[in-house]
C-alpha cells in the first residue's frame, strides 16, 4: 500500500495522501517530547512525501499547533494539506498562579471554553492561525461535539443549537464558499453522533478516533455505509486503538485511551498468533485495515520521532495475503462482513 498515494476527500478539492500525519502526540498527552524532537518528526513526515498534517488546538493547549506551524512554514504551501479544529477557545486562566491543567503531561497552562457560534469559530480560526504562523488552512473541523466532551444529552443539545442556530456552521460553509477552506469535517469519538451531523449539516468529511479499527467495527453497519451514501469520506485518527495495536497484547498496553482489560488483551494476542503465521507485523494490519472500505481516505497515526514515523510508513508498505484477512475473519477476531484491503 502506498503511503503517499492521493485520494479525494468527499466531492471536494481536497486531496490527502493515504498516510497522514496526526499531530495529537505533539501535544504530550502522556510522556513530554522535546521541540527539537517535535520537529524533526514533522520534518521525517514531510520528507517522506506525506501531504496530509492533522493538528488542533486541544492538543497540548495550542502546542501541537505551534509544532507543526513552526515546520510547516517553512515549506511551499503548495506542497501539504493542513487541517485543524473549531469548537475550543482559549483564554489566560482566572488565576495563572494557582490553575493548572491536567489533561495533557505537556500541555500550556490555559484555560478554554467550548464554543460552536459564528463568532467562536472565528476567534478559534484565528488564534490558530497565529499559533501555526500560517494564514491559511485547508480543511477545519468541528471538534468533540459528543456526550463525553460535552458531559450530558444536554450539552450535545445546546452545541448542536450553538452550529445550526448560533451559525457556527454557516460560518465554516460560508468559509468554503469563498474559498478560505476546501473542507467542513467532523471530529467524532463515538458512533451516534454522524448521523445527528448528516440530519442537519452536509460535512465533506469525519475524522473518526476510536470506532472502526482492527479492533472495533462499530461503525460497519450503519455509519460507515451512511458516509458512503452522502459522499463523506472518514478519516481514521486513531488506527492503533490508542496503542495495543502498535505494542501488541503486552502488560501496561492501552486500548481506547485506558488500560487494557483481561478480554482485550487475550483478543489481541489471539490476532499476534494469526499476524505470526502469516508474517505480518500487527501494526501493519491494524494501519491497512480501514482502507477495505471506500468511504476511507487516509489513516493519520500520531508518532513522537522521526524513527517511529519511519516506521509507520514502512508498515503501510508491508504486503498482506487475503488470507490473512479471511482467517481473521473466519476466527471472529473482526466482523465477517468487513470489506478488507485488495491483496
Amino acid at each position: 500500500m502506498d503511503p503517499a498515494k492521493v485520494v479525494r476527500v468527499g466531492q471536494t478539492d481536497l486531496m490527502v495522501t493515504q498516510l497522514g500525519f496526526g499531530g495529537g502526540t505533539l501535544g504530550d498527552p502522556t510522556e513530554l517530547t522535546s521541540d527539537h524532537q517535535a520537529e524533526l518528526t514533522v520534518e521525517a513526515a514531510y520528507a517522506s512525501g506525506v501531504a496530509h498534517f492533522d493538528t488542533s488546538p486541544w492538543y497540548g493547549n495550542g502546542k501541537s499547533e505551534h509544532r507543526v506551524g513552526r515546520i510547516l512554514r517553512t515549506k511551499p504551501r503548495d506542497d501539504f494539506v493542513l487541517t485543524t479544529k473549531v469548537g475550543r477557545v482559549y483564554r489566560r486562566p482566572a488565576d495563572p498562579k494557582t490553575f493548572h491543567q491536567s489533561r495533557w503531561l505537556g500541555g500550556f497552562q490555559f484555560d478554554l471554553d467550548f464554543d460552536y457560534t459564528r463568532e467562536g469559530f472565528q476567534r478559534s480560526y484565528e488564534q490558530s492561525l497565529m499559533r501555526l504562523g500560517m494564514t491559511s488552512v485547508d480543511g477545519l473541523l468541528i471538534h468533540d461535539l459528543d456526550p463525553r466532551h460535552q458531559k450530558s444529552e444536554e450539552g450535545v443539545v445546546h452545541a448542536l443549537q450553538q452550529l445550526d442556530g448560533g451559525g457556527g456552521y454557516q460560518e465554516l460553509s460560508d468559509m468554503k464558499a469563498r474559498g478560505e477552506i476546501k473542507a467542513i469535517g467532523a471530529g467524532v469519538n463515538h458512533t451516534g453522533m454522524i448521523p445527528r451531523f448528516l440530519e442537519r449539516f452536509d460535512i465533506d468529511f469525519f475524522l473518526v478516533a476510536m470506532p472502526h479499527t482492527l479492533t472495533d467495527q462499530e461503525m460497519l453497519h450503519d455509519e460507515l455505509p451512511l458516509c458512503e451514501e452522502r459522499n463523506a469520506s472518514v478519516v481514521i485518527g486513531a488506527p492503533f486503538a490508542s496503542g495495543i495495536l502498535a505494542t501488541g497484547a503486552r502488560a501496561n498496553a492501552y486500548y481506547r485511551y485506558q488500560p487494557a482489560t483481561p478480554e482485550i488483551l487475550d483478543r489481541v494476542g489471539r490476532m499476534e498468533a494469526v499476524c505470526e503465521r502469516y508474517s505480518v507485523p500487527l501494526p501493519a494490519a491494524a494501519l491497512q485495515f480501514p482502507f477495505g472500505h471506500p468511504a476511507v481516505a487516509s489513516v493519520i497515526p500520531g508518532c513522537n520521532s522521526p524513527e517511529q514515523f519511519r516506521q509507520i510508513s514502512a508498515w503501510m508498505r508491508v504486503d498482506i495475503p487475503g488470507e490473512f484477512w479471511q482467517e481473521l475473519k473466519s476466527e471472529r477476531l473482526i466482523d465477517p462482513a468487513s470489506p478488507t484491503p485488495a491483496t
